[in-house]
């Protein structure tokens, strides 16, 4: 697990996936056409939680000792998700419970050692049978599509660098360029 060569790998990725993530439900909490074709899910909260994106994000990060390649993944989970699922776009109700269980289910499927999903619902802050339904409904609503191909993999460890090149000093375009390294050493 959590086979990190750099210590300053996971906390970017963590950085620049979460504003990532940010951006889009905050874009799509703006677009009023979307909300009146939005139905409600098991991943949609009541009201919008307290905690920042970044900062549940870094909880994962601290608590789930899944691999860097688990957050790539986790980012294809999602995007997957949200294709094939367009009544459900990720937002500021629904980003948090689709976080936790994307990352769960990467772990699942990547990692030799995982924890159980009482331990994933007590990290995300909800509880077992709220995450044994949004496990079925994930799966469910990815067509039960878990593969990740290696070319998939990079392109979407490019589109986080880009991402990262977008925010970032050009000084640190050096420190990014080695992160789809590291990930692939790390994982696959």
């Amino acid at each position: 697990m959590a086979e990190l060569e750099s210590p300053n790998v996971m906390p970017k990725l963590i950085s620049f996936l979460s504003s990532l993530l940010k951006r889009v439900a905050e874009s799509n909490d703006l677009n009023q056409q979307q909300l009146i074709h939005q139905k409600v899910s098991v991943f949609h909260g009541l009201t919008r939680p307290t905690i920042s994106i970044q900062s549940y994000l870094e909880r994962i990060f601290k608590y789930a000792n899944c691999s860097p390649s688990c957050f790539i993944v986790a980012y294809v989970y999602l995007d997957r998700f949200t294709q094939r699922q367009p009544s459900l776009p990720i937002n500021s109700f629904n980003v948090h419970r689709l976080l936790i269980t994307s990352v769960m289910v990467a772990a699942k499927f990547m990692d030799d050692l995982y924890y159980n999903n009482a331990y994933y619902a007590k990290v995300g802050g909800i509880t077992t049978i709220e995450m044994n339904f949004l496990e079925v409904d994930f799966l469910f609503g990815l067509g039960f599509h878990l593969n990740v191909t290696p070319g998939t993999f990079q392109a979407y460890c490019a589109h986080l660098q880009s991402e990262m090149l977008l925010m970032q000093p050009l000084n640190f375009a050096d420190s990014f360029l080695s992160l789809g390294k590291s990930l692939n050493k790390a994982h696959l």
